[in-house]
């Protein structure tokens, strides 16, 4: 994500390093580099020539402390910017009551069918809310039918009026079947075009009118940069959404819609969409974001995804078998699957800080886990529940079943011991502090 801006915005910053002080001229310099970076990033030149503007005069009134060195004193300066470009805090949907409409509407291709089954994954499992999705999208071969596969997937009801081609009678009927059913959120997908024409806005207008919805979630593929923004100014004179999706954000290198489309038209982003599973979906914001960007990490959101798959009892028979000395391999397993859980390999490994830039140009397969899972299968159950049975003859047959060598074998041996450790030590509060003590440390805090 935004890998490329990353690079250059690092390589801007770091033209400041070994500089004893800011001055006029090497923030001019560095300042420069930085609206390169951001308009071969997509950002359109007004949006970057007024972001670098208020860099550099920020970064030339800036009272610095003689500890910082002029690159930090930047770093700090840029990330505050950005934060502020795309929106400075997170802004989550406006749900009022006990009955909510919100309408979906963007271009053809957007991902609108799939977030509107992703938020409504997120509205039951994170909000407890009782959601019906409503498929309006007539034009679309298979998209009525796609909906009601998502909708099952996640347990959500689906209304359609079976061959009706009118998208303002299903949309209206489904809103009115979401109240009488009590309902509390109904989702309504509409239709796109392959680009913005009258046909496509009035249709949208009508459907606005009918639903009268709550609110109005403009989504868009992040990937079409400054179409995007072009395309989210047409939607926003038409419809005055009040918030945007940002989808496909894990393919977007450049991140020129994440980073003008809220200073365009003046709306929040609300919600990134950053896969393909269901769970992919985060609620925006914009300082993390930043932090992301600058090479930071986000560890706030790495946190929280773990929180998501934290089950207590589990947590607890873990931490019993631990401190008994009994913590095997299937229960090494059942901490990887929650891991594979909270979402894609190379975004969760851009949140820990620093290693967004050591992930650069590295491409994570999301099976990475698979060879791990084959060689613990491979196991008996003997062997699962008591490691140190793991002699050399037993890990030759365990390569061999599992189709890996015997270094696989033994490197996985390796991190299962060392995460054993770490497990160990975690146990009372002196080792906790301990742990915690020397992450502050490395990560400089």
């Amino acid at each position: 994500m935004f890998e490329s801006l990353s690079q250059k915005l690092e390589k801007a910053i770091h033209s400041l390093s070994g500089r004893s002080r800011l001055t006029e001229i090497n923030v001019a310099e560095a300042v420069k580099d930085i609206r390169r970076a951001l308009i071969e990033a997509d950002v359109s030149y007004k949006v970057a020539k007024e972001f670098t503007d208020q860099v550099k005069e920020k970064a030339l009134g800036a009272n610095v402390l003689t500890a910082l060195k002029p690159g930090q004193v930047l770093v700090k300066i840029v990330r505050d910017e950005m934060a502020a470009l795309m929106g400075s805090s997170a802004s989550e949907l406006e749900l009022k009551g006990h009955f909510n409409t919100v309408l979906m509407a963007g271009l053809q291709g957007s991902g609108k069918t799939t977030f509107t089954a992703k938020l409504a994954h997120f509205l039951q499992k994170k909000k407890g809310k009782k959601v019906l999705l409503v498929a309006a999208d007539v034009y679309r071969p298979a998209a009525i039918e796609q909906l009601k596969v998502l909708g099952e997937q996640i347990g959500a009801e689906v209304f359609t009026i079976e061959g009706s081609k009118d998208p303002v009678k299903i949309a209206s009927e489904g809103v009115a079947y979401g109240r009488a059913k009590g309902f509390n959120v109904v989702l309504v997908d509409t239709a796109g075009r392959l680009a913005v024409d009258d046909v496509l806005m009035e249709e949208i207008k009508a459907i606005h009118r009918a639903v009268d919805p709550t609110e109005t979630l403009f989504v868009v593929d992040s990937m079409t940069g400054q179409d995007a923004v072009h395309t989210a100014k047409a939607f926003h004179d038409a419809l005055q959404f009040e918030g945007v999706v940002l989808t496909k954000l894990d393919g977007d290198t450049r991140g020129g819609a994440a980073l003008t489309i809220k200073a365009v038209v003046d709306v929040p982003i609300k919600f990134i969409s950053t896969g393909e599973k269901l769970e992919a979906l985060d609620v925006f914001h914009p300082d993390r974001m930043a932090d992301r960007i600058l090479g930071m990490g986000d560890v706030i959101s790495l946190v929280e995804r773990a929180q998501e798959q934290f089950d207590e009892e589990e947590a607890r028979i873990i931490q019993k078998k631990i401190a008994q000395n009994k913590f095997g391999f299937d229960d090494f397993l059942l901490q990887i699957q929650q891991v594979k859980k909270m979402g894609n390999m190379k975004d969760l490994m851009g949140m820990i800080p620093g290693m967004g830039k050591a992930m650069q140009g590295v491409d994570i397969d999301d099976d990475a886990f698979k060879y791990v899972e084959a060689m613990i299968s491979s196991m008996t159950p003997k062997e699962r529940s008591n490691p140190n049975l793991l002699n050399g003859n037993r890990r030759k047959r365990i390569a061999h079943g599992s189709g890996r060598t015997l270094e696989d074998v033994n490197k996985l041996v390796k991190q299962f011991e060392d995460m054993s450790k770490v497990m160990k030590m975690m146990q009372g509060e002196g080792g906790r502090r301990q742990l915690m003590n020397a992450f502050n440390t490395k990560s400089g805090r």
